[in-house]
């Protein structure tokens, strides 16, 4: 049993090594990067085909938004010191608070006045996109699809507490989507006043 364990944080440490490499790339191809609380933000240029947002927003190729990523290296510290549904229900609480950042950074800062709306890719959209706002888009069919559903499927094997023993079984529902949060919805939603209103 300790063999096991050791090999998984053996795992988990080269994929942190990865996920290091993977956020320096990112960097170097974003207009502005920047650390809110359990979420990353990169700013690009989209690429795909056109989305449709239901308050109306249409994000086309080449228009800026800004790329969402949970920081999993602190996720991974918290699912060694607890249980994953806790960490579950601690990762919805803390990003709320990181979209709240995030939006006042989109109201004050000039680098962001282009950014049309903020977008992810997760397998566990149910579980974080309530009461946060967030569309489901799927991806379209094709190689990136392809390789995002792998991509995403092992790096939840490496930090799910019980592994791939659980994950294997209902492997084909795990489908990424595209999170999407028009600018509009954004501040709508999180900016201090709308807060201190529904308060």
């Amino acid at each position: 049993m300790k063999t096991a364990s050791r090999y998984k944080r053996s795992i988990q440490g080269l994929w942190m090594g990865w996920e290091r490499v993977f956020e320096w790339s990112t960097t170097l191809r974003s207009s502005y990067s920047g650390n809110f609380g359990i979420c990353k933000m990169f700013v690009t240029k989209y690429h795909g085909k056109d989305i449709q947002c239901e308050d109306g927003t249409v994000i086309q190729s080449g228009d800026w938004v800004g790329e969402l990523h949970l920081d999993n290296h602190k996720i991974l510290h918290m699912l060694q010191a607890k249980g994953a549904n806790r960490v579950a229900l601690s990762v919805a609480r803390m990003a709320r608070v990181s979209l709240r950042d995030i939006c006042a950074e989109m109201i004050t800062d000039p680098k962001l006045s282009q950014v049309k709306a903020l977008q992810g890719i997760t397998l566990l959209h149910r579980g974080i996109i309530h009461g946060l706002g967030f569309e489901t888009h799927p991806l379209e069919r094709g190689k990136f699809k392809a390789f995002t559903t792998s991509y995403l499927r092992v790096l939840l094997s490496v930090f799910h507490p019980s592994s791939r023993e659980r994950i294997n079984p209902h492997s084909e529902k795990l489908v990424p989507m595209r999170l999407v949060l028009s600018r509009d919805s954004l501040i709508d939603r999180f900016s201090e006043k709308q807060e201190e209103y529904v308060g």
